[in-house]
């Protein structure tokens, strides 16, 4: 490797007549294009006067950032030639799909994916009409769009997953676009800092391009009404190399983004030498690109007398043309269109001319061919270890375990080493509050700011990713997923909720790309919840939300999947096996703390695998029908049901209890609704057809009945869970002010069995004596009673 010349080396106007000639007309080509898919269903290369009846109906979509990124694309397509990149993009202001649609429609992978869409005049009809209109492709960058990994319906996550793509692939560099509005949002304005987890020798590049064309919907950006020494100073700070591209005149601005990207390239690959050739230098400034250029630059600039372009009216339609407006906007849109000269730019075929052709890269070099963007194309198999050599020794039900997460970070360690460039954790600041210390047993946490003395598990390299942001960690874990590899993000239960938005655009993404034959199948989008709300009692009520379940089982059925495993054997047989499924979003919720343990891992293979079951061990209705049903999800209710059944055992030894155990929370749901769901023959099988159910669920408790409304027995199944009350007591305590305790669940089965009698109602009120006496003794003592809190299963 040789050492790069210095940048100041770097001609400033690097683009020859010929050169600068052809840019210039594919950008007006991928202009042209765009404006197409926005307004014409026919007469695509104007070959005739321009009539309303060749307009869509109803024109929608987003000019204001499209000529700026077919600006950008235009750009990278040269220096990838130049150079020889391995280059993605990412539309940061994804409502630009016109864009993107654009610049992979001239380099002819639009076509190949998509063989209707072909490179002539038919093509670019069936590429102008199905664009935003029914039966056709989103107005956004979506996966519809080859060449996509980032779906820009939702702004803030761009630059997240920009930097999540090249983890582990050091050859890949990411050109994203962020919009000035995009940039306002809490996630992009936090992703920024990512360039300090980033290591030059093993990851990729990012190269930033902050799109700042002023305006959002109706609104000026922040960023482009700030001074410019102040944006300069704020983006050295960010730790970046801000490169300015600044005006309007194409002649001149052509030269100046060259000559920009001809620095950043030149400064990545200084920055790669420098960490080869030099190890242990300070942290690299990396450099990013800001091109200010005018809002719907090259549209109407004037429409009706009022300014449209510069302005936030060129954001969406700039100029509306229907058989109400005026004829003059007909004559405005034909007009504009032919601005771009399109019969210097396509022959009679309707097929980009060949000498304007050779701007774009050939084959995988094009954006829109790039493997990564089709992640699937790249994914290997985890290699997973055996999970039962993990196994905790359960000789008996609930002996005391050491917390199940704990165990399961031993299996994560080892699955981190067999690994070691396609599985990374992500998680905000927890993975030691979480109990995965294991894992720093074979990694550390990457890490390239300064480390002190005192710091622990910090390296420049590293298998975890932490930083204090759901956003961030999320972002990250999305953009590795989708360029082809596999992960787990651990979070507090509570405050997963940060990210129900990303989660959501996620599970879209997952849903869209099953329905694209040409879309390969990626890694699922594993998620463990722990520091659940049952265990939250020195943190309190903050700390203390189940509901994100809630929001996940909304999702399409093919997509989501909910495990609750009671103790540590089933949560190693649930984490093998998201580990190592496809194309799903899998959310595990298990505890950190000591706990009991129930089944051997024999007995746990099994029952995950069924995901539901009876638990003859617990249960003594072998031999008849019970007259109650006891059903627990998740290891506090688990715990609390089989401490109500103890009692209850008891006190009532001729009462016929069975005990039903869920660990896939959707085996509730019909066969007919989810694929995991139970047919009302087996579900009747487990719960009668008129028994009472009591059922102690982990989350809100609406959500078992909102699963099981239409089942048979629905009418007598009486749900105990999170009632949203919440306070520093201690964790038994938390289960008595929500009324999910096992005196609760005792005194549920006495309110639905009469015949139990004067019996059941003198220990009903001795269960409420004892919880006054319990609270009491709380008050005093700051801890459970000995009997509770020393409480061992009775068979």
């Amino acid at each position: 490797m040789t050492m790069i010349t210095d940048i100041t080396s770097i001609d400033n106007a690097p683009l020859t007549g010929e050169c600068l000639e052809k840019l210039d007309a594919y950008w007006r080509a991928a202009n042209y294009l765009s404006v197409g898919q926005l307004y014409l269903c026919d007469n695509p290369l104007l070959e005739e006067p321009l009539k309303i009846e060749h307009l869509k109906k109803m024109q929608l979509g987003h000019w204001g950032t499209t000529p700026g990124q077919n600006f950008i694309y235009t750009h990278l397509n040269r220096i990838i030639n130049r150079y020889d990149l391995n280059m993605l993009y990412i539309s940061g202001p994804g409502h630009g799909g016109p864009a993107v649609a654009a610049g992979t429609y001239l380099e002819g992978t639009y076509s190949e994916v998509y063989p209707e869409v072909s490179q002539d005049r038919a093509g670019m009809k069936n590429l102008f009409k199905r664009f935003s209109f029914p039966g056709g492709v989103s107005s956004h960058a979506s996966p519809q769009t080859p060449g996509s990994m980032h779906e820009g319906g939702e702004l803030g996550y761009s630059l997240s997953h920009a930097f999540g793509a090249v983890l582990d692939n050091p050859d890949l560099i990411a050109a994203c676009v962020v919009g000035d509005g995009e940039a306002e949002t809490g996630p992009l304005a936090t992703a920024w800092h990512s360039n300090k987890f980033l290591n030059p020798i093993t990851d990729g590049a990012v190269l930033p391009i902050l799109h700042l064309n002023g305006y959002k919907i109706s609104n000026p950006t922040v960023l482009a009404r700030i001074p410019h020494i102040e944006l300069e100073q704020l983006f050295h700070g960010y730790g970046y190399f801000p490169l300015f591209v600044e005006g309007s005149d194409p002649a001149i601005m052509h030269q100046a983004m060259a000559a920009a990207l001809e620095q950043a390239v030149h400064f990545l690959k200084q920055i790669k030498y420098n960490a080869i050739e030099h190890p242990g230098q300070e942290r690299p400034k990396w450099p990013m690109i800001i091109l200010n250029s005018p809002k719907g630059w090259t549209g109407p600039k004037v429409v009706d007398g009022k300014q449209i372009e510069g302005t936030f009216r060129s954001h969406q339609i700039p100029l509306t043309v229907s058989e109400s407006s005026p004829e003059s906007h007909l004559q405005m849109l034909e007009s504009w269109m032919k601005s771009y000269r399109p019969g210097e730019l396509f022959d009679t075929n309707g097929c980009l001319k060949k000498e304007i052709a050779e701007i774009a890269p050939k084959g995988n070099r094009r954006m829109g061919a790039n493997a990564h963007t089709n992640g699937g194309l790249l994914l290997r198999e985890l290699v997973l270890p055996d999970f039962q050599k993990y196994a905790v020794n359960v000789d008996h039900p609930g002996i005391t375990g050491e917390g199940d997460v704990h165990v399961t970070g031993r299996f994560l360690r080892d699955v981190i080493s067999l690994n070691p460039q396609n599985f990374r954790v992500f998680g905000p600041d927890e993975t030691v509050s979480n109990k995965l210390e294991a894992i720093f047993e074979t990694t550390s946490r990457q890490w390239n700011a300064d480390i002190n003395v005192n710091d622990e598990y910090l390296a420049p390299e590293g298998r975890v990713m932490e930083m204090l942001s759901e956003h961030q960690c999320e972002g990250w874990l999305e953009g590795y997923l989708l360029t082809g590899r596999h992960g787990l993000f651990n979070c507090y239960e509570a405050f997963i909720h940060i990210v129900d938005s990303m989660f959501n655009q996620h599970a879209k993404w997952l849903k869209m790309t099953r329905e694209i034959p040409w879309r390969r199948k990626i890694a699922s989008l594993n998620i463990l919840l722990t520091s659940t709300v049952w265990r939250q009692d020195h943190n309190g009520f903050t700390h203390q939300d189940p509901g994100f379940i809630d929001h996940v089982i909304n999702k399409k059925s093919e997509i989501v999947r909910v495990y609750l495993p009671p103790d540590s054997n089933c949560l190693l047989s649930v984490m093998a096996h998201c580990l190592g499924s496809k194309h799903y979003v899998n959310v595990m919720v298990a505890g950190k703390h000591p706990s009991p343990q129930w089944l051997s891992m024999d007995e746990a293979v099994v029952h995950c695998s069924r995901g539901i079951g009876v638990w003859d061990w617990a249960s003594n209705d072998q031999d008849c029908e019970p007259d109650i049903v006891m059903a627990c999800c998740g290891d506090v209710p688990t715990l609390e049901t089989l401490a109500a059944v103890s009692i209850l055992r008891e006190h009532f030894p001729d009462l016929k209890i069975r005990v039903v155990n869920v660990v896939d929370l959707l085996k509730l749901e019909r066969q007919s609704s989810h694929p995991h769901g139970l047919n009302d023959h087996d579900f009747d099988a487990l719960f009668t057809v008129n028994k009472p159910v009591i059922f102690a669920f982990h989350g809100y408790p609406w959500l078992i009945h909102r699963l099981t409304y239409n089942r048979t027995n629905n009418n007598n199944i009486h749900v105990r869970g999170y009632k949203e009350e919440g306070t520093i007591t201690t964790s038994f305590d938390m289960t008595v002010l929500n009324e999910m305790d096992r005196f609760h669940l005792v005194m549920d089965v006495i309110d639905r069995l009469p015949d139990l009698g004067s019996k059941g109602l003198y220990l009903k009120q001795n269960l409420m004596d004892k919880l006054v006496e319990h609270k009491q003794y709380i008050n005093v003592n700051g801890e459970d009673m000995p009997e509770i809190r020393n409480w061992r299963w009775k068979a």
